[in-house]
């Protein structure tokens, strides 16, 4: 399954029961974390995130609401014997800030940690389940999106056509991945004669804080689901633009223009005790739009 799960979904300060930003993105059982907001480990806890299939985090931008969470996990992921590799991905000052953290606090890790610098739009990650890849934000200071990509999906095996033109079970495989079979005679059964085409590769995008901007529609265009900021109603627009952050109708313009099929929306300011109102302005403009309940898995 190719999901994410929401474990914050506000601003800078923590109120009314939300928390700042964090959220999981799960493919077939592994989790990758997107952003580490004070209270993401309890969040985790909350809402059964097993810590021990992460290996992957990437975090957006330097703001302490989606990073002050990170230095906590990855000093319980030692004090609870994690060993494999954690790759930390984000802006260059991350890493000095993190190393400074460990040596005041004379920690040793019993686990591997590498510490990745993001400077501009790359692939982050490419294994053999999904590609991460990364482009900038108009934030007020450096920031970054992320783009989720299943790997091509293997093709439909028909197993009574594949028995037809006897292609031994061993093939089946083979078969899933594309290729042709070739009989010991020299025949060649064409793998369309018994396959079918899979479903088409997903893509989630986490656009992370910006004002609204339609250059980065380029990067994320037709995507499955995205993620995009809505700190204010669309009331309060001018305020959005001077502090480099978005609204309700503006979140939801970006997502048509850009072609996307769902819009998740997020990073709510404090000064709202309800979110109904966020929800009810972003579907007139795009009708197929949720709110990011924390708590909530939302499948791609």
């Amino acid at each position: 399954m190719f999901a994410v799960t929401i474990l914050g979904n506000n601003s800078a300060v923590p109120a009314f029961d939300r928390h700042p930003t964090s959220q999981v993105v799960t493919l077939d059982g592994t989790n990758y974390l997107v952003d580490c907001g004070e209270g993401t480990q309890i969040q985790m806890i909350n809402y059964k995130i097993r810590r021990s299939k992460i290996s992957h985090i990437f975090i957006s931008h330097l703001h302490g609401d989606h990073y002050f969470g990170l230095i906590g996990l990855i000093n319980s992921f030692s004090l609870l014997g994690h060993q494999q590799e954690l790759h930390v991905f984000g802006p260059s000052p991350l890493k000095e800030i993190i190393e400074l953290q460990l040596k005041v606090a004379d920690t040793q890790l019993c686990y591997p940690i590498h510490i990745h610098h993001i400077s501009g739009p790359a692939t982050l990650l490419d294994n053999e389940k999904l590609t991460v890849k990364c482009f900038a934000t108009n934030h007020r200071i450096e920031c970054y999106g992320f783009v989720f990509e299943e790997k091509k999906r293997l093709r439909k095996l028909n197993p009574d056509k594949a028995k037809e033109h006897e292609i031994p079970q061993a093939f089946y495989e083979r078969l899933k991945d594309g290729e042709n079979y070739t009989r010991k005679d020299g025949t060649i059964i064409k793998n369309e004669e018994v396959t079918e085409a899979g479903e088409a590769r997903k893509r989630y995008a986490f656009c992370a804080d910006t004002k609204y901007d339609e250059s980065i529609i380029a990067h994320i265009k037709d995507a499955d689901m995205i993620y995009h900021e809505t700190t204010y109603l669309d009331s309060l627009r001018e305020r959005a633009e001077s502090r480099f952050h978005s609204t309700t109708k503006q979140a939801a313009e970006f997502a048509k223009k850009a072609g996307v099929k769902k819009l998740l929306i997020g990073h709510f300011s404090s000064k709202y005790d309800t979110l109904e109102e966020f929800e009810a302005e972003a579907r007139e403009v795009f009708p197929n739009t949720e709110l990011a309940l924390e708590g909530v898995c939302y499948e791609v």
